[in-house]
């Protein structure tokens, strides 16, 4: 991968600089990325994202040309060039593990860093966990519309063409089963699929000649079947490929109107094995309306690439503790109106009652605190820790990364949902599917 050291703000760049000039930069810090609300009156988030950021921390230092940019705009001093030629990323990043569920005010990820670091690592982690945040959260919603129909992802031309590789990785966490977007096919393992476009019909001379030529190269097509009259269309898939038609698409119309159509007709025709993918402007309530219709399988693009309404996790990235001038820890908070802060390197719990999460406990204070918060309800309850040691030394762990971290996200989004109460599933707007408390440990 190239540098991602300019995927961020200016002013990263310009605080480092000052920071430097009079030696804060190398102060020790600690960063918390969390969101104040879940949007939309959504009962859950799921987090995504964490093996891409991984993925990018060894590219986060500036090349010779960055640094030349940036002298030349006068963002940065010759000093901070000069440090910035030997920068790597040396923080530990503790986080919840990519496909948990996540909740407002509890922070998803903690950067123990020297200030400098951690400055040049905000941007880029926002960039990456509110989206693919946001992508995962919808795509889990509507993947647990109806668990045993698939749901593949099609929206790479509804979105910047590297945000649709993000967003096919993100739906996979979410629980998709595949995407039509070839880089993230080849990138991350995931099964690519597609059938063809109305185009591909046109450009033929007839609808049953385009057929005959999709069949001829692959027996185990998918037909399109809304260019131009639906029956006739079935009519001639089934006389091409007999009994053992694969399936046909529906990319039109009243889709579960449709759907009880071609079912009809095609059972009527012998093909009673084959499947009915449906595609369109789909959302997870448009899904719910379809569970009654005979509907194999499922195709969305743009409103999961767009977060169904929520393109972004409102995730934010703040200073709660630093090193003094003595080189001991202080806890730090900003006052502001409506964008409060809370101080303190924060601990994260969920007490489980009965098999099931019941609470997000959010612990601040002191470590001395926080260990004896921890230890004497320990001994009276069940709590489960949240964040997690992921990288160290600026190395993230093994198994996070890649088509590995991938599937293990996927897999750990699916049995986390079970661990909630059964109205975290629940599409209606409401409160979060467990309560926030949070603690301060003396």
């Amino acid at each position: 991968m190239e540098s991602v050291a300019f995927l961020t703000d200016m002013y990263e760049y310009s605080m480092l600089s000052d920071a430097l000039s009079d030696g804060s930069a190398f102060r020790r810090c600690v960063f918390e990325v969390y969101t104040r609300s879940l949007g939309g009156g959504r009962r859950y988030g799921v987090f995504a994202g964490l093996g891409r950021l991984l993925s990018s921390l060894k590219d986060l230092r500036p090349t010779g040309r960055d640094l030349e940019f940036l002298l030349s705009k006068k963002i940065i001093s010759q000093k901070a060039a000069e440090w910035l030629e030997n920068f790597r990323f040396t923080g530990t990043l503790k986080s919840y593990m990519e496909g948990d569920m996540y909740f407002p005010l509890s922070p998803v990820m903690q950067v123990e860093a020297s200030y400098a670091e951690g400055l040049l690592l905000e941007t880029l982690s926002l960039s990456i966990l509110n989206y693919d945040s946001a992508i995962a959260s919808a795509a889990c919603r509507m993947s647990n519309v109806n668990p045993k129909r698939p749901c593949y992802e099609m929206g790479s031309r509804r979105m910047n063409e590297w945000a649709a590789v993000a967003a096919a990785r993100a739906a996979i966490v979410g629980g998709f089963e595949g995407t039509s977007n070839m880089e993230a096919g080849m990138l991350y393992g995931i099964p690519l699929i597609g059938t063809s476009a109305h185009n591909f019909t046109l450009v033929h001379d007839s609808e049953k000649q385009a057929f005959e030529v999709q069949y001829k190269n692959n027996k185990d097509a998918t037909f399109l079947v809304d260019t131009f009259d639906v029956k006739k269309a079935i009519a001639s898939a089934v006389k091409i490929a007999g009994p053992s038609l694969k399936g046909v698409r529906i990319d039109s119309g009243d889709l579960g109107s449709l759907a009880r159509e071609v079912r009809a007709e095609l059972d009527a025709l012998g093909a009673g094995n084959a499947k009915i993918t449906v595609t369109g402007d789909l959302d997870e309530y448009a899904l719910l309306s379809l569970n009654s219709a005979p509907v194999d399988a499922c195709g969305i693009g743009t409103r999961l690439v767009t977060g169904s309404g929520l393109p972004t996790s409102q995730m934010v990235y703040k200073l709660v503790e630093r090193e003094d001038k003595n080189g001991k820890m202080q806890p730090v908070w900003k006052k502001s109106a409506g964008k409060n802060s809370y101080p303190y390197a924060k601990s994260v719990f969920r007490l489980v009652e009965d098999g099931k999460y019941e609470k997000e406990i959010v612990v601040m204070g002191s470590p001395e605190g926080k260990e004896k918060w921890q230890k004497a309800h320990a001994e009276k309850e069940r709590l489960v820790p949240m964040l997690h040691t992921v990288a160290e030394g600026g190395e993230p762990k093994e198994g996070l990364c890649g088509k590995e971290g991938l599937l293990t996200a996927r897999e750990r989004c699916r049995e986390e949902l079970k661990k909630f109460p059964e109205k975290i599933l629940s599409l209606s707007p409401g409160e979060p599917v467990i309560e926030t408390q949070m603690v301060r440990a003396h």
